[in-house]
């Protein structure tokens, strides 16, 4: 039954509106194009130099030409769709990354990742807080607001340098190191998005700091850890003990344990990231031989592409509509020096001392892909905050061109370059 009012109110009236006309016919062709360019579109590209991102972004761009005037794609405008549709496919991504990994956990089998969380990913945010600050000339909160989103290598987009569904082994020290990197980096990032809000509220001399430290980086962080390895735990245990009746969907295990452990974190104020791909990697962990984590694993993975395939396509439309105005010649260079030099150069530095080839290593600091995290994130901040609309815009445009500079860059070599490192390491 509607409730009292629906029919009568805004709402309502617009649902029922927006139902009765051609933009819902208009609407169900656009996923039904979307759904099926992401079913077809990794076979077709296989062996070729063009990755699906780009097919995306450049179909985006051309369905924002048609409709230019009718429909804008303003991520500042729709911050909340925004966040919300990045949220859905970072959590998936998060579950599809932490069940292929097949190496244990532990301190030296996952030193390559350690590494790149606590010298490269500081270091990124460093460098990007120094640039936006003082070369855009940033309020400080956006200048670390830009940082916090641009650091993280991003789970959903870097597939292509991932490694494998589950139990298929070849999982070398490159593939492994950016898997579990993107697995965790996007949980980690959080904190500094966090002290972006705080400075953006009380600056660096608020009471908010101290808060800060104790409850968005220790509490969270261990919330978010806890949460996760106790969830994927029970449900590993719960899914496998009755798996003999066949009484439970691979596909409905993978979105309840994905759900289950974002919501139930985040209801108890941790990290539901970080809690999503700890879940993973300890579901993973339990009945490690079994085939059912391979099942799980490719329906993550196709409600992933799905997601994704969205978000780019409103991307490429945004593109066209004017993202990248606010950008300037100096966001340019920042954005360009920081894909370019500054990741490259602090992923290298943070693998110093490591006994893996050089080659690896160089895999490792250059293939840092920047997506869909970084728009999450970057609606998260903005929406929870308040810049300036002209601030706000440029910190978008800036975040725009690493993405787009991402995609172009190591979407079309990624493929190139570990056939290459294959090849050298005999496989």
């Amino acid at each position: 039954m509607e409730p009292d009012g629906y029919r009568t109110g805004y709402l309502g009236a617009t649902v029922d509106r927006f139902l009765a006309s051609d933009h819902y016919i208009v609407l169900l062709l656009f996923l039904g194009l979307v759904f099926l360019s992401a079913a077809v579109l990794p076979r077709l590209l296989r062996n070729v130099f063009v990755s699906m991102p780009l097919v995306h972004i450049a179909f985006g761009a051309l369905l924002g030409w048609l409709t230019s005037g009718r429909f804008v794609a303003d991520p500042v405008e729709h911050g909340t769709w925004v966040e919300r549709l990045a949220e859905m496919a970072v959590i998936i991504s998060l579950m599809s990354a932490g069940l292929k990994l097949d190496r244990p956990i532990g301190l030296a089998r996952w030193a390559s990742t350690w590494r790149l969380l606590i010298i490269t990913m500081p270091l990124c945010i460093a460098l990007l807080v120094v640039g936006g600050h003082w070369l855009l000339g940033l309020p400080l909160a956006a200048a670390v607001l830009l940082g916090a989103v641009l650091a993280p290598t991003d789970p959903v987009l870097a597939s292509d340098v991932q490694v494998g569904p589950p139990g298929e082994g070849g999982e070398d020290e490159a593939r492994f190191a950016l898997t579990s990197e993107a697995g965790l980096n996007d949980g980690l990032a959080f904190p500094f998005v966090n002290l972006a809000l705080v400075l953006a509220a009380t600056g660096l001399a608020g009471a908010g700091l101290g808060e800060w430290l104790l409850v968005d980086v220790l509490w969270k962080i261990v919330a978010g850890t806890g949460m996760g390895i106790a969830i994927g735990h029970v449900v590993a245990k719960l899914v496998f003990r009755f798996r003999a009746w066949d009484a439970i969907s691979d596909g409905f295990v993978a979105i309840a344990l994905t759900f289950v452990a974002y919501a139930a974190t985040e209801l108890v104020h941790g990290y539901g990231f970080l809690a999503v791909f700890a879940a993973a990697v300890m579901f993973r962990r339990n009945e490690r031989n079994k085939v059912d984590h391979k099942e799980l694993h490719d329906f993550s993975e196709q409600v992933e592409r799905m997601l994704m395939s969205v978000l780019l396509i409103l991307f490429g439309m945004a593109l066209v509509h004017g993202l990248l105005d606010p950008l300037g010649w100096k966001g340019l260079v920042l954005g360009s020096f920081f894909l370019l030099v500054a990741r490259p150069v602090a992923g290298w530095l943070g693998l110093i001392g490591t006994t893996m080839p050089g080659r690896f290593r160089a895999v490792i600091a250059v293939y840092g892909i920047r997506g869909i995290g970084t728009f999450y994130y970057l609606a998260y901040g903005l929406n929870h905050t308040e810049l300036a609309d002209g601030t706000a815009r440029e910190v978008w445009a800036v975040a725009a061109w690493v993405v787009l500079l991402s995609v172009l860059l190591h979407g079309t070599t990624a493929n190139f370059v570990l056939e290459r490192v294959d090849r050298a390491a005999g496989r």
